[in-house]
């Protein structure tokens, strides 16, 4: 048997990208059920999960979003923009023109937007913000190696 050994190849770098896509892919399917899954959640603490919890998963998956559309952004970077990003929507709550009213007026549009400002809200954006930079941390990580070997058969 002979090893044949690719260091940083095109092949390398295709297989990585294509896995760590697949991996955004998935966390994407966890993330987004179990946000919309806060706003329709009826039970013990419905309140609480509805209007608080929600914005940890919003946190995570504009983490991931950005940190697909743009991959050579530094991760820390990527949070802050995001953590600022639903900073600024958090105070635009407080703000009630016509046309933000007629956007809130829908589903997506009072999820993205919101509907009133809440002080405590920040806080859960920034746990949102922690585990955003841990999970991407993660993958970031993942799929990293210096060589790929394959075994070929004489």
């Amino acid at each position: 048997m002979e090893k044949v050994i690719f260091h940083d190849s095109l092949v390398l770098r295709v297989w990585d990208r294509l896995k760590k896509d697949v991996r955004i892919c998935v966390s994407l399917l966890i993330i987004v059920p179990l946000g919309f899954s806060t706003k329709f959640y009826a039970g013990y603490g419905q309140d609480w999960v509805r209007n608080s919890l929600g914005g940890v998963f919003y946190e995570i998956f504009w983490c991931l979003v950005i940190y697909c559309l743009f991959r050579r952004l530094k991760i820390g970077l990527i949070v802050a923009i995001v953590l600022a990003g639903t900073c600024g929507l958090e105070f635009l709550q407080l703000w009630h023109p016509p046309f933000l009213e007629t956007l809130r007026g829908h589903f997506i549009g009072r999820t993205v937007l919101g509907t009133s400002f809440s002080w405590s809200d920040f806080l859960y954006y920034l746990i949102g913000s922690g585990i955003g930079w841990y999970w991407l941390k993660k993958l970031s990580r993942s799929g990293k190696r210096s060589m790929l070997e394959i075994r070929i058969e004489k």
